[in-house]
């Protein structure tokens, strides 16, 4: 049952998993910037946000599904805010220095906590995909690493992309700044307001 249920959700995790959002923009950008050494530590972060919020929607999904509503609607605009937060913090930022320090693994940790993208994500699979078939918390569990081995997938692609393209974002940093942040702007807004 438990690969059925792998091979039936996995579709979905991937065309979510490889669409532009908030986790896939900022690793783009921190690592388009300042490469692999210097931008790493926001992807461990995504990552490791990422798994937790997962493995809680899968520990917690019963009770999640009763209220999901309720929970989404305060969510989403705690994540719009957030994201606005890191889109002005790469439009006004000067120095790589301290755009490092704003790039952390905690603000990409923090960063999967109000991406209510992956929270829905995360609800989709196990109550349409998972929860019918599999009680078990094990499984649940299995599950939360399969997904979250499917969303990383998209964020390093996009990380990759960053780092395959560094020179020619570095030659034109200004403009390449700014399309982030209309992107991500674009994320928030799409977010708050269900465009």
């Amino acid at each position: 049952m438990f690969l059925s249920s792998v091979l039936s959700y996995t579709p979905y995790g991937l065309i979510t998993a490889f669409t532009p959002g908030p986790n896939n923009i900022v690793a783009l950008y921190s690592i388009g910037q300042y490469g692999w050494k210097r931008g790493k530590n926001i992807l461990f972060g995504i990552a490791a946000g990422f798994f937790c919020v997962m493995a809680l929607c899968a520990l917690f999904c019963y009770e999640l599904a009763r209220y999901a509503p309720t929970a989404a609607g305060a969510l989403k605009y705690a994540g719009a805010a957030y994201i606005v937060y890191l889109a002005v913090h790469i439009a006004v930022s000067k120095s790589e220095d301290s755009e490092v320090r704003q790039m952390s693994f905690w603000k990409g940790f923090l960063l999967e906590f109000v991406n209510v993208k992956i929270i829905l994500y995360a609800i989709t699979i196990y109550t349409g995909y998972v929860l019918p078939y599999e009680l078990s918390m094990g499984s649940l569990l299995c599950h939360a690493v399969w997904i979250t081995v499917i969303g990383m997938a998209g964020t390093f692609t996009w990380a990759v992309a960053g780092s395959a393209f560094q020179t020619f974002l570095k030659r034109h940093d200004r403009p390449f700044r700014m399309a982030m942040v209309l992107i991500l702007l674009w994320c928030a807004l799409s977010m708050a307001f269900d465009l």
